[in-house]
């Protein structure tokens, strides 16, 4: 996996998710992917593309129905072409298309598409990991409340890349060390768990039940390991919001602790 690819110098590759062996091609770049989108309905264009497949196939017929080669898998590539992790995208539609500064032979072409899980903000993370700057702690503690989401998200999409060639999970009995100080809400817990098992941009739940599922193996570390808790009534007050669970209120503090204590993690409060 860590070969270099027919993908190398260029972004992103487009791959026909109704039957993948229908390879639509490599673009350079792209605008208009990570743009806000309150339903999930975007244009985009493709760099600097190498069109192929079915996208080649539907540029003969661009203006018509006939231009809708269908869904896709749209992979983010890096230096070396190798997939960093992907998005499935809907109904993807060229529109146009005209020769590529970026190089002779290369295309332009601008597509509509479908897609709610491209987050304003991700382009920033993804492009951290394929240039190889996502290498120190901290890097999401400057980012608002959208940017911590979007932050996320690629932790996610990202975890198996970031993971190959390594083990599913650490030896147990490890001790991990997540910083309290950082802890303002719910996103940005889960910015500094995934951070203290998972190194910089690591994954490690974005949801309590996405927790529950981390905790479970395979994500990086499983039970039994220890949680030193560093200024954990910082997070404790910021972590403060009820929510009702089986009839019984608690705070996002408490049910915390209570799902790590559940999967044998033990969790020392400093």
């Amino acid at each position: 996996m860590g070969s270099v690819s027919a993908g190398a110098g260029f972004k992103y590759s487009l791959a026909s998710d109704d039957d993948g062996r229908d390879f639509w091609g490599f673009a350079r770049d792209a605008r208009g992917l990570f743009c806000v989108s309150e339903d999930g309905f975007r244009q985009v264009d493709l760099l600097g593309c190498v069109p192929s497949g079915g996208l080649l196939a539907a540029l003969d017929h661009v203006g018509s129905h006939r231009a809708r080669p269908g869904n896709a898998d749209l992979a983010l590539l890096d230096a070396e072409g190798v997939e960093m992790g992907s998005y499935f995208v809907n109904d993807v539609a060229p529109i146009a298309a005209e020769a590529s500064a970026l190089g002779a032979g290369l295309v332009d072409v601008t597509v509509q598409l479908w897609c709610d899980q491209m987050l304003p903000g991700s382009d920033w993370m993804w492009e951290l990991l394929r240039t190889g700057q996502l290498n120190r702690k901290g890097l999401w503690h400057p980012l608002d409340q959208q940017g911590r989401r979007a932050w996320l998200s690629v932790a996610l999409w990202s975890s198996e890349y970031r993971r190959r060639g390594k083990g599913a999970d650490v030896a147990p009995g490890r001790v991990f060390v997540l910083d309290g100080q950082q802890v303002h809400d719910v996103d940005s817990f889960y910015c500094a768990i995934g951070e203290a098992v998972n190194g910089p941009g690591g994954y490690f739940g974005w949801n309590l039940d996405a927790l529950h599922d981390c905790l479970r193996g395979g994500w990086g570390a499983a039970p039994p390991f220890t949680l030193e808790w560093r200024y954990a009534e910082v997070a404790r007050s910021r972590l403060a919001k009820r929510r009702a669970v089986r009839g019984d209120p608690a705070t996002l503090f408490e049910l915390i602790l209570h799902i790590l204590a559940e999967h044998d993690v033990e969790v020392v409060l400093v």
